[in-house]
């Protein structure tokens, strides 16, 4: 994965470099958005992988699919990744192009996870905290998984809050047993 991830980047930085000096981050990540999902299904992967299949019939059937969605730059990218048999890249270019875009925009995605469904009151309450925290616009993604027995837990990037009592509970028998 770190691989495909390397090999990635630069489509990546291309695509947003370019949207960026167009002013169409937004049409970009959306159509990203949309051939990732295109590339990502197994019948699209299977023509992709037949050699019977060229690189002209590949971006037609791309442009096909996607019904007039893509704009010029899209179908460049496209054309590109087809020509030069990188297909396999478009979800995770995707992906990447996401995550430079919120950088950009100064926005973080967050997973909130409770043990019990929270109310907007709560979930603007914890947004606002990881906000001011962060100081960026936070996305928040709300899950529930009620093991946590109460509180929550916080995932922004690679670091975790821990506020659940299964949590508090650990650490203290960790503490006890040392």
């Amino acid at each position: 994965m770190a691989e495909l991830a390397t090999v990635a980047r630069p489509y990546a930085e291309a695509a947003f470099e370019a949207a960026l000096d167009k002013n169409s981050l937004g049409p970009m990540d959306e159509a990203l958005q949309l051939l990732a999902a295109i590339a990502s299904d197994e019948r699209m992967r299977s023509a992709l992988g037949n050699p019977r299949v060229n690189a002209a019939q590949k971006k037609e059937l791309f442009g096909s699919v996607a019904q007039g969605k893509l704009d010029d730059l899209s179908r460049n990218l496209v054309g590109m990744l087809v020509d030069n048999h990188r297909t396999e890249l478009i979800p995770e270019i995707a992906q990447q192009f996401a995550e430079l875009k919120r950088d950009h925009e100064r926005v973080v995605r967050a997973t909130i996870i409770s043990a019990q469904p929270l109310d907007e009151a709560q979930r603007a309450d914890i947004v606002a905290s990881l906000e001011k925290r962060y100081g960026k616009r936070v996305e928040a993604e709300l899950q529930v998984d009620p093991t946590l027995l109460g509180g929550a837990r916080v995932q922004v990037g690679d670091q975790v809050i821990h506020a659940s009592v299964r949590d508090a509970l650990a650490q203290m028998a960790a503490a006890l047993t040392r």
